[in-house]
């Protein structure tokens, strides 16, 4: 790793003043994320206020050849912060404004550093009926969102970060800014860059800017909960549920293993068998139908209890397992760091897929709890090890590889909603086949010099 410069530093210092951060904690908070992955320090930390900041940042970077690794909030879970080759983080805290809502439309423009509860707070102030709904669960900024085209649990029924940004604004590696898309809610004009850059990661573009679809509030919101007597039947009544046409919000499984953990850690007494958590949004009248109805369809399914309310403490009581789920996980061994898996299938695929992956964590020497959005088959392992234990590591490497391997021949994908980032490289390889060497001419097109965030998705 080249030191950068004093020259660059300076001329960064010039235009960013004390917004340019070169101290240890600074450095270290930025050089890691929630996963695995050891942290790596960038050499420095730049601190934009615009986009135009952005790009000049850039223009430097691209001149003195400087690795470039863009930060949001450091939520995600595949490494993507990680600075393997050192230079410079971006970090995009500082583009923060909302800059626009249009009601009538049900469209907003944002800065790339707004966070979800910033922007849906201030959609509960200012238009009382509208707000975004995806949820990845962390607050994570909108533009770190749309950069792993994440999802979460609502996506069943609202779609990923993919489905709802109409448009966005770019700096390129060579410094130019771009805007892509617009606020047409359909468009057939040129290559889609809009969908080219979400998900890519940072490795084509920092995003500044984002244009937003937006939905309406519910008027209702019915929240069940329903225990299973296993894993497969629980799976089962979930398809059933999807397959039956009800509009389910939200429809999340927690096994056994993942409802002991969140009655110790959220003081909770549910039954600690495989679980079933659903959402239904819609008028008074139809949410309460749409519960009954699946309801009737669980308990063919051999179901226990089905609980479900529609006033909202009662509603949060019922899902607040789910809610606390990942850090009850963690909690199952103290000082442990989880290696989530994030595999996504067919959903006639999703019962085989699980029963596949059971089999391979059953006898494991640490915690591995499961859940998963199973409305849209994509669920997830949390492997809680010693991040210093590389023979624990190398196991739970492997395991990755073969549920990889079980969703792949399912016709499924090796990542539904986290993202490549450094450890799935060889795994998108393996999914996508001769089409790598397409995504790489792209790269090597758009950021010939490789110093948008190197290392990450894919091997230049």
């Amino acid at each position: 790793m080249t030191p950068l410069s004093a020259h660059v530093l300076q001329s960064l210092r010039d235009l960013l003043g004390h917004h340019l951060l070169t101290g240890t904690e600074d450095r270290a908070r930025r050089g890691k994320d929630e996963s695995y992955h050891k942290a790596r320090l960038p050499q420095a930390v730049a601190c934009p206020a615009d986009e135009a900041q952005v790009a000049a940042v850039v223009q430097i970077c691209v001149r003195e050849q400087v690795p470039i690794i863009p930060f949001g909030t450091g939520t995600a879970v595949e490494g993507g912060t990680v600075a393997i080759q050192g230079g410079l983080c971006i970090d995009l805290s500082r583009l923060n404004s909302i800059l626009r809502v249009s009601a009538n439309d049900m469209d907003a423009t944002v800065e790339a550093g707004v966070t979800r509860i910033q922007l849906n707070d201030y959609l509960k102030e200012h238009t009382t009926r509208l707000y975004f709904p995806v949820d990845p669960g962390a607050d994570a900024s909108l533009g770190g969102m749309a950069s792993t085209r994440a999802s979460g649990s609502a996506a069943v029924r609202y779609g990923t970060m993919l489905n709802n940004v109409l448009g966005l604004r770019a700096v390129l590696a060579d410094g130019r800014c771009i805007h892509t898309g617009g606020r047409a809610r359909k468009s057939a004009a040129g290559y889609d860059l809009t969908r080219l850059l979400i998900g890519a990661e940072g490795t084509l573009g920092i995003i500044t800017e984002l244009t937003l679809r937006l939905t309406h509030i519910p008027a209702a919101t019915a929240a069940a909960v329903c225990p299973l007597r296993t894993i497969e039947s629980a799976v089962e009544a979930a398809i059933a549920v999807i397959s039956s046409g009800i509009p389910v919000a939200r429809i999340e499984l927690l096994d056994a293993v993942q409802m002991g953990a969140v009655n110790r850690y959220s003081q909770l007494d549910y039954e600690e068998t495989p679980t079933l958590f659903l959402e239904f949004h819609g008028s008074d009248l139809a949410v309460s139908e749409q519960a009954e109805q699946a309801g009737q369809i669980l308990a063919q399914h051999g179901s226990g209890p089905f609980r479900w309310a529609k006033e909202e403490e009662e509603r949060n009581k019922l899902w607040q397992a789910r809610h606390d789920a990942y850090h009850a996980a963690r909690a199952l061994r103290p000082g442990s760091v989880g290696y989530v898996t994030d595999v996504c299938v067919p959903i006639t695929a999703l019962a085989s897929c699980i029963a596949q992956t059971r089999a391979i964590i059953a006898d494991l020497p640490f915690p591995a709890p499961l859940f998963g959005h199973v409305g849209d088959g994509n669920f997830h392992v949390v492997c809680l090890i010693d991040r210093d234990d590389e023979k624990e590591l190398e196991q739970v490497k492997d395991i990755g590889q073969q549920i990889i391997s079980f969703a792949l021949a399912a016709g499924g994908t090796c990542t539904g909603e986290h993202g490549i980032g450094l450890g799935k490289i060889e795994a998108l390889e393996r999914e996508c086949g001769e089409s790598i060497e397409v995504m790489r001419a792209i790269k090597k097109t758009l950021d010939p010099q490789n110093i948008m965030n190197p290392g990450k998705v894919l091997r230049i």
